[in-house]
């Protein structure tokens, strides 16, 4: 798709997203024909013309500076990551970050370092490079995924099993596609990164509707719990490292919270599910 394309289609799920309300506009008389701002009221709250904002929602070839589509953006309330993502998207497709295609071994050494603590690699498309064992007996199917359904975000909405393993998996779910589109963001023109949006939104429901909604957002730190099928429920704290030595590569690690016995109630247990 046209970067002009992505960008107006990004700008019109966002301006459906606002009510007025959000930004003190008065509801307005009578019905609505938009679910959020009229384009009129974005180019009012931005301080451009209608007949330009208009053009730049078609896709037409015109262009914007930063500081023009940061008022944009801050008019249509988004946050730094939505912001990032919208200057992004208005510059032609670039080259992918040049990722290893096997995790370095000192990452692997890494991960496995923190047993029992469940930990993995993350390739530019979010695909499994390694895992340790941790992250195995949390989730069996790992060793068993190949091609291009060895990915996190594939796990995450066209596995069943996942479904269940995660306690609010629709939180969660939403939550990790909104980060999986704001670090993806130049990754837009790979042929590998389509593929893989194209098969989820044939496979899931809920991200053949969430991916149209355009929700970006920064990686949190937060707690995730399992309803681990051996080992009860599990809590942890859902961390990310990003290695400076490998550019596109994810370390993700999920901590034992203090006071919680969860990283040892996996580790004493080998089961198969």
């Amino acid at each position: 798709m046209d970067h002009r394309a992505e960008l107006a289609d990004f700008l019109r799920a966002r301006r459906d997203a606002v009510s007025p309300e959000q930004v003190g506009l008065p509801p307005g008389a009578g019905r609505r024909r938009t679910p959020g701002l009229r384009r009129e009221e974005v180019a009012l709250l931005a301080g451009v013309s209608i007949t330009w904002y208009t053009w730049l929602e078609q896709g037409r070839r015109i262009n914007a500076s930063p500081d023009v589509l940061t008022a944009i953006g801050r008019a249509l309330r988004l946050d730094d990551a939505g912001i990032d993502h919208l200057l992004a998207l208005a510059q032609p497709t670039v080259a992918p970050v040049d990722a290893p295609q096997e995790a370095p071994s000192a990452l692997v050494r890494l991960i496995e370092s923190m047993e029992p603590a469940p930990a993995y690699v993350l390739g530019p498309r979010w695909e499994f490079l390694a895992w340790n064992a941790a992250q195995a007996r949390l989730y069996p199917r790992i060793v068993e995924l190949e091609g291009i359904e060895c990915n996190l975000l594939w796990v995450l909405f066209a596995d069943s099993f996942t479904r269940e393993l995660i306690v609010d998996w629709d939180i969660h779910a939403r939550q990790a596609l909104a980060e999986f589109r704001a670090g993806t963001t130049s990754l837009r023109g790979d042929h590998t990164y389509a593929e893989l949006v194209e098969k989820l939104s044939a496979e899931s429901d809920d991200f053949a509707t969430w991916w149209p909604e355009h929700d970006v957002a920064q990686f949190e730190t937060r707690i995730r719990r399992f309803r681990h099928p051996a080992a009860g429920i599990l809590t942890f704290e859902y961390q990310q490292l990003a290695p400076i030595e490998w550019p596109g590569l994810l370390v993700t690690c999920q901590l034992p919270v203090p006071g919680d016995d969860s990283a040892e109630r996996l580790a004493v247990r080998h089961y198969l599910v």
